[in-house]
């Protein structure tokens, strides 16, 4: 196993983004799903100067991406979406994609059951043949309810699995899976072997070291079941607006310069209420690999 770590919760240059993954111990991106933002050949070029590897990449579903809509132009440009994810993790060397087939925060379905099922085993099926052919593993990543209504253990995302093909796996993220699973742990041994990338973040959605989990145990069942990729590290830290705010340094306040789009920044800001500031984040950055590296 190794460290890894997505870039979403963060708009900053790449270049800022990988020199403070190598100083803190990381190996690898899981860069976002974003393939028109990013210049493949830059970015393996800045990969290559701090020795770190593209893990892979996590589709951001974001308003009109939706593999399970009724809107069958929409399920057609979202499946275009993450066949030019699919390409861009070929071109930077990555091994795998995150997938979450749904937009994310969408929580009323479209249509019946039957027919949300169908589309996505159609629109799963077509993006596996192009992984396949390209070497890239994809992982259905279940959510939580509140995030989505479709995937959201991990017994569903591996009934995908079997409607699609053998090579299909799942990816589980600590945060959702605290909130979905009977039994966490009894989750990650019933994915096994299909187990393609694994989230972490604290039960409240911090960075390990920072909530309630007993990460020894969790990687320890991660070992068990023969897992060695990434501990891709995914925290999202609210923004306290309180007075009880143990972080007062967390709040950004500047957004000039900021180079996101509206889509993008409304993500951001429903997961953790704002942008947090680069010392904070950075900060956060660190204390993560401080507590999981030694277990690793």
């Amino acid at each position: 196993m190794h460290l890894s770590m997505h870039n979403w919760m963060r708009s900053e240059p790449i270049e800022t983004t990988i020199a403070r993954l190598a100083k803190y111990g990381y190996k690898s991106i899981e860069i976002s799903g974003e393939p028109e933002q990013y210049d493949a050949k830059h970015v393996r070029g800045l990969l290559d100067h701090y020795n770190l590897d593209c893990w892979g990449a996590v589709t951001l579903m974001v308003d009109k991406r939706n593999m399970q809509s009724s809107d069958e132009a929409m399920r057609a440009s979202s499946v275009q979406y993450v066949k030019d994810c699919i390409q861009l993790v070929h071109d930077l060397d990555g091994q795998i994609l995150t997938l979450v087939p749904g937009t994310v925060g969408k929580v009323v379905p479209d249509s019946t059951p039957e027919n949300e099922w169908t589309w996505l085993v159609e629109g799963v099926s077509e993006i596996y043949d192009v992984a396949e052919a390209k070497g890239v593993r994809v992982g259905i990543e279940p959510l939580n309810r509140f995030e989505s209504y479709l995937i959201t253990r991990a017994e569903q995302a591996l009934a995908l699995c079997d409607a699609v093909g053998p090579n299909l796996g799942v990816v589980l993220d600590a945060f959702h899976i605290n909130i979905e699973e009977a039994d966490m742990f009894a989750a990650i041994r019933l994915v096994g072997d299909r187990l393609v990338d694994f989230h972490v973040a604290e039960n409240n959605r911090m960075p390990a070291g920072y909530g309630d989990y007993d990460w020894e145990k969790v990687i320890g069942t991660l070992q068990e079941i023969g897992y060695d990729g990434a501990l891709t590290a995914e925290f999202v830290a609210p923004v306290d607006r309180t007075p009880a705010n143990k972080y007062p340094n967390a709040l950004e306040t500047n957004f000039e310069g900021l180079d996101i789009d509206p889509e993008q920044l409304k993500f951001i800001i429903d997961h953790g209420s704002s942008v947090l500031t680069e010392e904070f984040y950075d900060w956060l950055v660190k204390v993560n690999s401080e507590t999981l590296l030694p277990l690793i």
